[in-house]
C-alpha cells in the first residue's frame, strides 16, 4: 500500500523541515522526488543522500515567489516524462499584529506563501491535465481556522492556501486532478529550535517544554508523521480524497479548551 512507484513528485521547500521528510518518505515509497528550494545546496545535498539510499531525487534551485524561473523550471521537468504530484510546502513564518507587521514582511510572507503557491499551481496544471490528472497538496496550516496571537499575515496566508485548496479541488474535478491540504500545528523542526534559541536565549529547555504542551497531545509532531500523511494523501489509496483539509495537531483543533 501507498506506493508511489513510477510517480514524479515536485515537492517545494523539500530540503528542510517537514519537506525534508516528505522527500524522503516519497522516496523510499519509490517516488522520483524533485526538490525545488531556494537554498541550492541543501537541496543538492538532500538529493545525494536520497540517491545514495537508493532512491531517486534532483534538486531545482527555486525562488517559488518568480513567477518566471518557477514556471522555467516546472517545464524542464516535465520535459523529462510526466509530472503526477505536486507538494507545495515551501513557506515562512512571521510573527506580529497587524498594527506590528510591516509593510515588507507583509509583503514577503504574501510572496512566498500565497503567491508561491499560485506559481506553482500554475505552472504544474496544465501539465497534470496534459498527463490525465495527478494529485496536489498544499501545506496549511491550524492557523488558517484559529485564531492565533501575534501570527496576524502568517495566518492570513495560511488561510488563502486553504481557501485555493478548494478553489482547485472544485474546478479541476473533470481533470482528474484531486487537491487537499494538511494543517500541522506545531511541528519540531530545525526552524522550532532557531526561534526558541532566538528568542528566548538561557530559557531553550523551558521554552521547548511549554510549547509541546499547547497540544493535548502533549508534544509536538515530528516531521515524518506530517510526510506519512502526506504519502496518504499523494497515493492511489486515498484515490476518492478531493478538496479536504486535514488537521494534524495532536489534538489542538478540537481538544484545547
Amino acid at each position: 500500500m501507498f506506493s508511489l512507484k513510477n510517480k514524479t513528485a515536485l515537492i517545494t521547500g523539500g530540503a528542510s523541515g517537514i519537506g525534508l521528510a516528505i522527500s524522503q518518505t516519497f522516496a523510499q515509497a519509490g517516488a522520483t522526488v524533485h526538490i525545488l528550494e531556494i537554498n541550492a545546496e541543501q537541496a543538492q545535498q538532500v538529493a545525494a543522500d536520497i540517491k545514495a539510499g537508493g532512491g531517486q531525487a534532483e534538486a531545482h534551485a527555486v525562488d517559488v515567489s518568480d513567477q518566471a524561473q518557477v514556471t522555467d523550471v516546472i517545464s524542464q521537468i516535465a520535459a523529462q516524462g510526466p509530472i503526477h504530484i505536486l507538494v507545495n510546502n515551501a513557506g515562512v513564518a512571521h510573527i506580529g499584529r497587524a498594527d506590528t507587521t510591516s509593510e515588507a514582511d507583509f509583503d514577503r510572507i504574501f510572496r512566498i506563501n500565497i503567491k508561491g503557491v499560485y506559481n506553482c499551481l500554475r505552472a504544474t496544471i496544465p501539465h497534470l491535465k496534459k498527463n490525465g490528472g495527478g494529485v496536489v497538496l498544499n501545506m496549511a496550516s491550524v492557523a488558517a481556522t484559529l485564531g492565533i496571537s501575534d501570527r496576524f499575515a502568517y495566518s492570513m496566508s495560511k488561510g488563502a492556501v486553504l481557501s485555493m485548496t478548494l478553489s482547485v479541488a472544485k474546478d479541476y474535478l473533470t481533470d482528474n486532478i484531486r487537491c487537499n491540504c494538511i494543517s500541522p500545528g506545531r511541528v519540531h523542526t530545525p526552524f522550532v529550535d532557531g526561534f526558541i534559541a532566538k528568542n528566548y536565549p538561557g530559557q531553550e529547555a523551558e521554552m521547548f517544554a511549554k510549547l509541546s504542551k499547547t497540544q493535548p497531545i502533549g508534544r509536538m509532531a515530528k516531521p515524518e508523521e506530517v510526510a506519512a500523511l502526506a504519502l496518504y494523501l499523494c497515493s492511489e489509496e486515498a484515490g476518492f480524497v478531493t478538496g479536504c483539509d486535514y488537521p494534524i495537531d495532536g489534538g489542538f483543533t478540537r481538544l484545547n479548551s
